[in-house]
Parts: C-alpha cells; sequence; structure tokens
C-alpha cells in the first residue's frame, strides 16, 4: 500500500512537471523560430566540428571563463558538476520509486567509488552555495549601488534558485541517510557523508520498520519533488542558461579573438545596397522582431552575472550602459511582445488596446521612451570587454552595432558630430577632412627614400605599409609611422605605401553603424590593393590591422596582415634590429583594445619593451584581457563624451598609480586619448611635466639608434 501510494504520489508529481515545463520550453522554442535566420551559425559548427567539442569542453565542462574569477569560478565549478553528477543519485531515486527501495542498480549503485564521488560534489557544492550567499551579501546592489556587478539584476530570483540548491542536497542527504538507517544502503562507508547522516537517523526506529520504511518514502518523495519543483523555476527564469548555455557557446562565433564584425543580413543573405529596399528589408534592428534566433538565444542565455557590466569602460565611468542590461531589456521586451509576435493576423486584430500596452506591441526599440535609450546605445566603445568576459559568450557588440545599424541608415539618428566625420570619409576619405596628398607628408622628415606604390607594387616589395590616416595625418600618431619607417628600413625590410590612393579601411563608419559607407570604402581599398598585387601587409593602426584582416575578406580582401608589433617583434627576435642604448625609465604599457582582446596581440608589444636595455615595466591592475580602454573605440573618437568621467581620464589614473616615467601603447587613437588626458593632468599639477606617451617603436628606436629622445620628435 506504501509503495503503491509513493509511486502514485510521484508519478503524478512528475506529470504535472512535465506538463508545466513542456509547455514553457514550446513556447521559447516557437519565440526563437520568429527571429531572423542566421544559416551561417549552423553551418559553421558543420563545418569544424573540432572546435565544436572543444568549444563544450573547455567552456562549458571546463568553465574556463568563470575560472578567470578565481573564488567565484570554483564555486560555480562544483556546483555546475554537482548538477551532472547527481543525475546519478536521481537516477537511482526513479528506480526505486518505479520498483521499490530496495531495487539498486547493478554497479552504478553498488559501487563505492560512485557514492563517494556523489557526496564529494553535493559537499562541494554546499561550500559553493555558502560562498555564493557570502559574495551577493558582500556585493549586494543596496550597499554598493552601481559598483556592484548584480545592480540591475533580478537578486529575488537568485536567491530563491540558490534556496532549491540547498533544498537538492540537503533531502539527498535525508533520504540516503534514511537508507543507511533502514540498513538499505549499497555504498557503505564510502559515500561518508551520506553514511554520518545515516548514523544520525538511527534512533527514529528499527531498521525495515514501518516508521523507518515510511522516513525513507518520505525522503525519496521530497528528494524528487524538489528536483521536479526545481525544473519547473529553472525554465522559467535566468537559470534557464543550465540548458541553454552549452547551445550557445555551439554556435557562438569562432574567431582568434572577437573578430569581425558581422556584414548586414536580411532573411539570412547579406544585404545588397543597389537592391535592398527598406521597406522589405531588414537594416539591422529597428524591432524586436528583427534580430536572430541567435539573438534570442542570447538574451534567455543571459545569467544576470554582471561580469560583462564589470569590466565595460562606459559603466564604470557613470554612462548609462550596461551590456547585461541591454540583453536583459531586450528579452523583457521579448517576453512581453512574444503573444503578439506568436499570433495570427487574425489574433492581433482581436487585442485590445489595453493588451497591446501590456505586450510593448507599440514600444520603440531605441528611443528616449523606447527599450534601450540612446545615451546607452552611443556609450559603447566596442572594447570588448563584455564578450570577453560573458561566461556563456553572449555578443553584445553584435547586438549594439545592428541597433546602430537601423538607428543610422534608416532613422538618420545618431550624435551630430559622428555626421562631420561621415561626411569627411564620403568625400574626402579620412575622417579629419583633409586633401589625399596630405598622406605622404611624413616622408619628408626622413633620410631615406620610401617607395610609393604608383599602379602596381614595385619589385620585391615584402610588405605594404598601411600607414592609415591617424598615422599619416595625426601629428602625434605620424612619430609612430616615422618610427615604424625607420625600423624597417635599418632591418632591410623592403617595404612600400599607397600614399595619396590610401583611404580609410572605413572602421569609423562600421562602428557607427554606417554600412553602406564602410562598403564603399572597403571596396575601393580592396580594389586598389589587388589591382597593386599586394599580398602582406604591415600597419600600425589596430582598427585598421583588425579591419584589413579580419572584415576585409569579407569583400575580397584577403591580405597576410601583421600589426607593427608584431612584425618588429619578430625582427629583434632575429637579431635583424638590435637595441643597445639603455632607456632607464620606468613604464606601464595600455592594450589597446583592437589589438589584445579584439586580436590577441598582448606577448609582442611587451616583448619588444623586455628588450630595451635598462626599461622597468610595471602592468597597470587592468591589463591584457581585462584591459581598460581608452575611450576611442566604436566611433567615440569623433564623439563628445559628455556623460560621467571621461574615459580616458580613467585610463590616466590608472597609469599614473604606477609612477611611470613614460606610458606605452600600440595605437594612434590612445596616443591621441591617453595624450590628451595626461596633459590635462599636467595642466592641473597632478602628473609630472616629463611624462608623455609613446608608441613601443619609439622606445625601440631610441634604443636601437642610441637616441636620448624618440626618433620622430618634431
Amino acid at each position: 500500500m506504501q509503495y503503491a501510494l509513493t509511486l502514485i504520489v510521484g508519478l503524478a508529481g512528475a506529470a504535472v512537471t512535465l506538463v508545466l515545463a513542456g509547455r514553457r520550453i514550446l513556447f521559447l522554442w516557437k519565440l526563437f523560430r520568429t527571429g531572423q535566420p542566421d544559416p551561417e551559425r549552423v553551418l559553421q559548427v558543420k563545418r569544424d566540428p573540432k572546435a565544436d567539442v572543444e568549444g563544450q569542453v573547455v567552456e562549458v565542462f571546463g568553465q574556463r571563463k568563470l575560472l578567470k574569477w578565481t573564488v567565484a569560478g570554483l564555486a560555480h565549478f562544483f556546483v555546475m558538476w554537482a548538477f551532472i553528477l547527481l543525475i546519478t543519485v536521481y537516477l537511482e531515486a526513479g528506480v526505486q520509486l518505479l520498483f521499490g527501495l530496495h531495487a539498486h542498480i547493478p554497479f552504478i549503485q553498488t559501487w563505492p567509488p560512485i557514492g563517494f564521488v556523489q557526496d564529494f560534489i553535493a559537499v562541494m557544492c554546499l561550500a559553493g552555495l555558502a560562498t555564493f550567499t557570502g559574495i551577493r551579501i558582500k556585493n549586494s546592489p543596496k550597499k554598493l549601488d552601481r559598483r556592484s556587478r548584480f545592480k540591475g539584476s533580478h537578486t529575488s530570483g537568485a536567491w530563491l534558485i540558490l534556496f532549491m540548491i540547498f533544498n537538492v542536497i540537503w533531502t539527498m542527504f535525508f533520504f540516503r541517510g534514511a537508507e543507511v538507517a533502514n540498513e538499505n544502503f549499497s555504498y557503505g562507508k564510502a559515500a561518508f557523508a551520506s553514511h554520518g547522516v545515516g548514523q544520525l537517523m538511527k534512533n527514529i526506529g528499527e531498521p525495515e520498520s514501518g516508521t523507518m520504511v515510511a522516513v525513507e518514502a518520505v525522503g525519496l518523495l521530497l528528494h524528487i519533488g524538489v528536483a521536479l519543483a526545481f525544473l519547473v523555476i529553472v525554465v522559467n527564469s535566468k537559470h534557464l542558461h543550465i540548458f541553454l548555455a552549452p547551445l550557445n557557446v555551439m554556435f557562438k562565433r569562432r574567431p582568434d579573438g572577437l573578430g569581425a564584425l558581422l556584414p548586414m543580413m536580411s532573411n539570412g543573405k547579406p544585404l545588397d545596397f543597389e537592391e535592398a529596399d527598406p521597406d522589405e528589408d531588414t537594416f539591422g534592428r529597428g524591432k524586436i522582431e528583427d534580430f536572430t534566433w541567435k539573438g534570442f538565444l542570447d538574451m534567455t542565455t543571459c545569467t544576470e552575472c554582471g561580469r560583462c557590466q564589470s569590466q565595460c569602460p562606459a559603466w564604470n565611468t557613470g554612462k548609462p550602459l550596461s551590456p547585461k542590461m541591454v540583453i536583459l531589456e531586450l528579452r523583457d521586451h521579448a517576453f512581453a511582445k512574444a503573444p503578439y509576435m506568436l499570433a495570427t493576423e487574425e489574433e492581433r486584430e482581436k487585442f485590445t488596446d489595453e493588451q497591446k500596452l501590456a505586450m510593448e506591441v507599440d514600444k520603440e526599440l531605441v528611443g528616449d521612451e523606447g527599450v534601450i535609450h540612446p545615451d546607452v546605445l552611443w556609450s559603447c566603445t566596442n572594447c570588448g570587454a563584455c564578450v570577453e568576459q560573458c561566461p556563456v559568450d553572449i555578443e553584445h557588440i553584435d547586438h549594439i552595432l545592428d541597433m546602430r545599424r537601423f538607428q543610422v541608415m534608416i532613422e538618420s539618428s545618431f550624435p551630430s558630430e559622428a555626421g562631420v566625420m561621415l561626411k569627411n570619409l564620403e568625400n574626402k576619405g579620412n575622417p579629419w577632412g583633409m586633401s589625399e596628398m596630405k598622406r605622404l607628408e611624413w616622408i619628408e622628415d626622413l633620410d631615406f627614400e620610401v617607395e610609393v606604390v604608383d599602379d602596381k607594387l614595385p619589385e620585391g616589395t615584402e610588405y605594404l605599409f598601411w600607414v592609415g590616416c591617424a598615422g599619416a595625418l595625426e601629428d602625434r600618431a605620424k612619430k609612430t609611422t616615422k618610427a615604424v619607417a625607420e625600423l624597417l628600413h635599418i632591418a632591410g625590410v623592403k617595404f612600400a605605401v599607397l600614399g595619396p590612393m590610401e583611404a580609410c579601411t572605413g572602421d569609423p563608419a562600421r562602428r557607427l553603424g554606417m554600412e553602406f559607407v564602410f562598403q564603399m570604402l572597403g571596396q575601393q581599398n580592396v580594389e586598389t590593393l589587388n589591382d597593386a598585387g599586394v599580398k602582406k601587409i604591415v600597419a600600425t593602426c589596430p582598427h585598421c590591422f583588425n579591419t584589413l584582416a579580419n572584415e576585409y575578406p569579407q569583400i575580397g580582401g584577403n591580405y597576410e596582415v601583421v600589426h607593427h608589433t608584431q612584425l618588429l617583434a619578430k625582427l629583434v627576435e632575429e637579431g635583424k634590429l638590435t637595441p643597445v642604448t639603455p632607456i632607464e625609465e620606468k613604464i606601464t604599457y595600455h592594450d589597446p583594445c583592437f589589438l589584445g582582446r579584439h586580436n590577441k596581440v598582448y606577448k609582442q608589444p611587451r616583448d619588444i619593451m623586455a628588450t630595451v636595455p635598462g626599461v622597468q615595466t610595471q602592468e597597470m591592475h587592468r591589463h591584457k584581457d581585462r584591459g581598460f580602454c581608452c575611450g576611442a573605440g566604436g566611433a567615440r573618437m569623433w564623439m563628445e563624451e559628455r556623460i560621467g568621467k571621461r574615459i580616458n581620464t580613467e585610463r590616466v589614473d590608472e597609469a599614473l598609480g604606477t609612477d611611470p616615467d613614460t606610458v606605452s601603447t600600440a595605437c594612434p587613437f590612445c596616443l591621441v586619448m591617453l595624450g590628451d588626458a595626461i596633459n590635462e593632468k599636467k595642466n592641473s599639477g597632478d602628473a609630472k611635466e616629463s611624462l608623455e606617451v609613446v608608441d613601443v617603436s619609439q622606445l625601440l628606436i631610441r634604443s636601437v639608434k642610441g637616441e636620448k629622445e624618440p626618433a620622430a620628435a618634431e
């Protein structure tokens, strides 16, 4: 009778749970299917199954990104593995529910090492829960406000999940302890925690007595009941990531670094600007329905952990952008509008105005009263810290840029000062609007001849030196250009430049959201490079480097592209450049975002400095993959920074904390931004007058040539 009652209660609970959870999963599946197609995601996985497996092993099971945050990462590692390994306990519980309390699975439920592993991971899970509790109390948004990475997260839901996980563990020990006390436990003392609980429970009643059988049955139902309730809660909460994170990792983009921006797509195909129709084609993301199924997967996978938020330079300087909140606000809007999106035309006509208001049918995606405020959208520097830190591989930058594309190309809504930059790009081929003939003026200060491409690349030329707009036209960046040219000349590397034939790569336009101008400039440059027979390119600007290497293949430009620090480090290693003169300076290096996080070039700039005698390097607190942006990326170089603290000022404050003689970097944008902030500090007396920002190539040429001052000083 007792067995029958236990079976009925257990099966009834399972049936109700499956119905409730099944309805939610079906709803999510239908919602994902409303998204725009994204065939490359599936093709990518089919094309590289090795990367697919590696992603699951390293990121899902190995928890690579989470373990960068050591304490919280270890806690999550054990809790996650508890979910996996304790499935065996639920398998055992299911067998005993169906076949009686004395039923055991041969080998699985009788081999002591398995019992030890189950108890060990359960105990470590409890330790993880205690750690999470401490972290959440310490970093409560009520105490820390914006300094808490949980600011904006649904904290009550997180506490509920912690409570439910705790229930899973204690009911497991209660159930297994009852088995021990009832002498129905096959693992013996190997399951040390369960055995210990069982010793405490032996006073309840005699083995096999009605009382102990009832206690064991209650423990079994409690353990199963908690899991069933937990399943319903999980599929209706942020902890849906338990099931969706492996999928999101599987279908992520897999560049070495963050890679290229995706081209504009409409209905699963690249957008053809010559034939595109704004009424029929999708220009970026103007409404929630314009997102792809991968976009919806990103939204529903977010764990609300706030790691992206804690690393975001905009958020850390008092701006309204939180990458986490962008994803959550899009998710909440998608869920609110889902009934309307999933309804037929007939059903939509029957909705009342009140229902449409509740479903946010007419709510703008971007606007002062929209889902995303314009100040949020335009605060992004594209630094990539959010994507780098996200443990479930959400692609925040792609979504932000797609919303920018719609605002720029359809709504013509963007910061006014950026409009000047766009006009200059269209009319003059550079953001400053200078004459193309000025691109060769830097050569006049050199004491050797630089080859300029006339039509074809001169015979024997090893590299085309892509000077870039800043490198040719901005005074501070010209110093880097001259230093690199001199170093290549000293090393015997034959190179040439395009001069007036070179135009902006289009990176500022693309990062602003004006894809049309990027395509125009890009196709012009690709035609020039291909006609000249260019195969290998060296670039000093990480933005040019990233565009040429990662984005031009989208428009027919396939070249071997290196950053100047990569080439110079190689030349030093080969003995073609020899630093001899000591530079007795304390130097801190700033990682450019588009060189570091976007392309994983961290080692070579540091290698160059390490070869210069006398240099003492001191890392800032935030460096390499946790480096802090200078504030110029995402076309923000040409926009005013009116909200909060200036990002470049924040970065210079951090640099000054190392008490440097020099700040080095490897990007012309960073040179300008950090240099401006340092000059402000000098004017206010907060920095020593001798402090300068230089490119690593300037340090190298000083040591190679034996100069006391940078070779390109003006």
